[in-house]
């Protein structure tokens, strides 16, 4: 968690899925996340939409894609997961070297 003043922001690092993720929702709050979504090293579209689920972010930034071959090579399949789960958190997909501004 890193507390930013403007936002909480919880950055998942390389992670996979874990039920402590809805503590870590219902303790700290985060507005914005940073989920892993490549799916060899780290968790998967699939398993990252649930923690979108369990963590209940207003935005969530999908990373760790698109950098292996063995890793996811776009956001798409995460992108959908959320619609499907009818899921509240904006997904924000970032190019390489784009910023966001909360």
């Amino acid at each position: 968690m890193i507390d930013a003043g403007k936002a909480r922001i919880y950055h998942a690092g390389d992670t996979g899925l874990f039920s402590d993720m809805r503590l870590i929702g219902q303790l700290y709050r985060p507005e914005i996340a940073c989920l892993p979504i490549g799916g060899y090293f780290t968790m998967g579209a699939r398993e990252a939409a649930e923690a979108v689920a369990l963590l209940s972010p207003k935005v969530v930034i999908p990373m760790h894609y698109l950098t292996f071959p063995v890793l996811a090579q776009s956001a798409d399949d995460f992108v959908n997961a959320v619609r499907e789960k009818k899921l509240r958190g904006q997904v924000i997909v970032l190019k390489p070297g784009e910023s966001y501004n909360f």
